[in-house]
């Protein structure tokens, strides 16, 4: 139902306003187009909620679904006003590292988003020989306390059993702690210091984490207070 406004406001509110849409919308500007792939960035989200979102989002114009090529199912592109919504997604981000994340409660450290972060923030070229395998060992987590990350070939794949290779480095952290460093809260050597995270592997890699691991784009953001 919409508002009844004329006001351009109004309007993209009528498409973007609903619960998930522009979380949907995040995770194509991140290169996500497979439906498994949306789903792990929004790990809460159910299958019914998330076919419906780009459904209404392909009827607007948004989202080109596109066969995949000699398989079963679909995936799922931006389209131009779709890739025009970069700025909104980047400018509500800053909004929320400024605004909105004073308080994160243990509820919101989701593993599965993390892991999938990380992967996308792997610049392989920045890595040293055909194959680099990064373990990471939650110490608070009793689950799915063990990932990797395997980058070959400048492939990179995240694995939550043991894919039987050397490792190259070894982080040993907590969920919490690995957030707030990739996001900018905490320096990877402050954490080190203060116990937090214990890092293991050749000085090439351990040295420098975030040349070859990008940190978070919103990384270095003041929050509000702080300003």
């Amino acid at each position: 139902m919409g508002y009844g406004q004329f006001c351009p406001v109004a309007k993209a509110m009528e498409i973007l306003g609903e619960r998930w849409t522009l979380l949907i919308v995040r995770e194509l500007l991140m290169g996500g187009t497979r439906f498994n792939e949306l789903q792990r960035g929004l790990s809460l989200i159910s299958p019914t909620i998330l076919t419906k979102r780009l459904n209404m989002l392909e009827e607007y114009g948004l989202v080109i679904r596109k066969k995949i090529p000699g398989q079963r199912g679909y995936e799922y592109f931006l389209s131009e006003s779709g890739r025009e919504l970069m700025p909104v997604v980047e400018q509500v981000g800053t909004w929320g590292m400024r605004w909105a994340r004073g308080k994160m409660a243990d509820s919101d450290l989701d593993m599965d988003l993390l892991m999938l972060y990380l992967k996308r923030s792997i610049r392989p070229e920045k890595l040293v020989g055909s194959q680099t395998v990064i373990r990471f060992h939650f110490s608070d987590l009793k689950q799915f306390n063990n990932w990797w990350i395997m980058v070959k070939d400048g492939q990179v794949d995240i694995c939550a059993q043991d894919p039987g290779k050397d490792i190259d480095v070894y982080f040993t952290v907590d969920l919490r702690t690995m957030i707030e460093a990739w996001m900018g809260d905490i320096s990877y050597r402050q954490a080190i210091a203060d116990g937090r995270l214990k890092l293991v592997g050749h000085k090439a890699l351990t040295r420098d984490i975030s040349s070859w691991m990008a940190d978070s784009v919103f990384a270095g953001m003041p929050p509000a207070r702080q300003i």
